[in-house]
């Protein structure tokens, strides 16, 4: 077992130990040798703690330790062929319906609006839609708050327009996904009204409610949404916890009737034909018994105290081996988690076949460079890119599936992030086509990647929607001009990916005042060329992969399957350079910005296929 006494390079080979540091050395912008050498990795943990007791509370390490030692053991990545399995094979769509297609002028997307569009959808050429929550809520978070999980709101639509559109999908050849949010519903959700209402009921245990005074919180967790993860609620002089905002309440999995409440209606949407879940935030549903106090060391580090006691919880394995044995697998259902936090080493320990948990994760540690975060206004360097995704198709194992996506409804477009030259957006756009729907895994578009759209200018908070940010400008008001506020605003936003679509004729009220994007046909015109592309054969989905040259600026790799080979040239960078694959064997199949002097002009992309 782990101790003090165990050395620096002992815990690195935990899968936790080897995640949390790589993600602390990310964030500090070191490399990862600034451990792994030799004469540091022999180190031990408690002379470190001695060196490091100028700058950091000793009990950080302790907090470290006490994570690491719930997976010790390495998940070994396997280098077998790769199971085949329709949702490797698949490129996945997701759908945020607030924003995808308004039917009837009221300014919001809705049901019938995704109806109307399941026709370009199936032209485009993806094969599973991903739908972001359609069910009943008072809307806080943009329906991520249930008030009902068997309900649809009603500005979507109601139960027969869901019904229908499953119907329609699957006539279309294609499959869908809902979005199943389990770590917390809303404060209007009937079980924490009854919860709070009656103090014998048994779904007050459902949620984590706290008696005490107003004065003194349960204990000293933060929000990702700012300000403390616990709300008051005075008539009853109980604490209620939420992780995220003051109507998201989280529930409590150590409840096993609420976990059977659970899988009861995840059984009963898979009962209606619904092919498959995406699990939000669901690496947080156990939390530590006891919630002890965060260790504030470790809260200064990642930006949010008490993460220690719910980022990879006692009981997380088991309550997602139950999931899927009661609910998914009797109706082979897919599923794919939103898993904050965790690494390569812990994603592979909740998606590795043989664990029987997720089918597929979701990793964010791509959409940020070493020493930024989501708040920083800066350009996104894709040399970085690169040099993860290597890192990642190299170690996962074909034990497990990689997703690929570049852009959800909880971040700002990635090609605004690249570059802030309009000039050149055309480019990126179709380079990160490319790269998406060429590279080991399964691609996930967002919804007008392919239409090439990029990030809006907000230029007042009443534009902002997004609870979020709303949350932040509130907590940071009056420290901080109201220029500097907008333009961190304007950097972090969920706001950018959730306004209506090109093809909405009326925005939101409080979008009226922004300038509407147009689809840029070239972009979709190759987006349908790159999908079309992919199905022609299994060489991408399941093909072998080798890096031809990776130096700065260039990612060069070639995948290939039973005799076929394509070859995929990209520019990382601004600047044109010299092409590097010849080409004198092969046929060029995709060229995103032609040209006949040898260079590849700023972030072009081509594909060759191999005779």
């Amino acid at each position: 077992m782990l101790t003090l006494d165990s050395t620096i390079g002992e815990l690195y080979a935990t899968p936790v130990g080897h995640d949390l540091a790589d993600k602390l050395l990310m964030q500090l912008g070191q490399p990862r040798s600034m451990i792994t050498n030799p004469l540091v990795s022999r180190v031990k943990l408690r002379s470190a703690a001695k060196l490091v007791s100028g700058s950091l509370d000793p009990s950080f390490l302790e907090t470290v330790l006490d994570l690491a030692r719930r997976e010790e053991k390495e998940i070994p990545a396997s280098k077998d062929p790769v199971n085949p399995a329709w949702w490797k094979e698949a490129v996945f769509y997701q759908i945020y319906p607030r924003s995808f297609c308004d039917s009837n002028g009221d300014g919001i997307g809705d049901i019938p609006g995704i109806l109307s569009r399941l026709d370009y959808l199936k032209e485009l050429g993806v094969d599973a839609l991903w739908l972001s929550p359609v069910y009943d809520s008072p809307n806080d978070d943009n329906g991520y708050d249930i008030r009902d999980y068997r309900k649809i709101l009603k500005e979507f639509g109601t139960m027969e327009d869901f019904d229908r559109l499953l119907e329609e999908v699957h006539k279309r050849g294609m499959r869908l996904i809902m979005d199943l949010v389990i770590n917390h519903t809303s404060d209007e959700h009937p079980w924490f009204r009854e919860a709070l209402q009656d103090p014998a009921s048994p779904k007050r245990d459902y949620y984590f409610l706290k008696e005490g005074s107003p004065e003194k919180r349960p204990n000293n967790w933060t929000s990702f949404f700012s300000g403390p993860a616990w709300r008051y609620f005075p008539e009853q002089k109980l604490w209620g916890l939420h992780l995220f905002s003051s109507k998201q309440m989280d529930l409590n999995w150590e409840n096993e009737a609420l976990r059977k409440e659970i899988i009861d209606m995840i059984r009963w949407w898979l009962e209606k034909g619904v092919d498959g879940f995406r699990m939000d935030v669901i690496n947080y549903i156990s939390k530590d018994p006891g919630l002890e106090d965060g260790n504030t060391a470790v809260g200064s580090v990642v930006g949010f105290t008490g993460m220690e006691h719910y980022l990879y919880g006692p009981k997380l394995h088991e309550y997602l081996r139950q999931i899927r044995r009661e609910a998914f697998e009797p109706y082979q259902a897919f599923s794919v988690g939103e898993t904050p936090g965790l690494g390569i080493r812990m994603c592979r320990a909740v998606t590795a076949q043989e664990r029987k948990e997720l089918d597929m994760v979701f990793n964010f540690d791509h959409l940020e460079t070493p020493g930024h975060t989501r708040m920083d206004d800066y350009q996104y360097d894709l040399n970085f890119y690169r040099d993860h995704i290597l890192e990642w198709i190299g170690n996962y194992g074909t034990n497990c599936r990689l997703s690929l996506f570049f852009n959800n409804h909880d971040n700002p477009r990635m090609v605004s992030k690249v570059s802030r030259d309009p000039k050149v957006h055309r480019q990126v756009s179709k380079l990160l086509a490319v790269l998406l729907l060429t590279l080991p895994g399964t691609p996930f578009i967002f919804q007008g990647d392919e239409m090439g759209l990029t990030n809006y200018e907000f230029t007042d908070i009443s534009q902002i929607t997004d609870v979020e940010a709303k949350g932040f400008y509130r907590e940071q008001k009056g420290k901080k001009s109201e220029a500097e506020l907008l333009k961190t605003l304007n950097a972090m936003t969920r706001e950018h990916a959730r306004v209506l679509l090109p093809w909405n004729e009326k925005l939101l009220p409080a979008h009226e005042g922004l300038r509407q994007q147009s689809v840029r046909e070239d972009v979709l015109r190759d987006y349908r060329l790159l999908l079309k592309l992919r199905k022609q054969d299994q060489v991408f989905p399941y093909g072998s992969f080798e890096l031809i040259n990776g130096r700065k600026n260039c990612f060069v790799y070639r995948r290939g399957l039973n005799g076929i080979s394509y070859v995929v040239e990209a520019n990382l960078g601004k600047e044109e350079r010299k092409a590097v694959y010849p080409g004198k064997k092969a046929r060029l199949i995709y060229d995103s910005l032609p040209r006949q002097d040898g260079l590849m002009g700023p972030y072009a992309a081509r594909i060759w296929k191999e005779s």
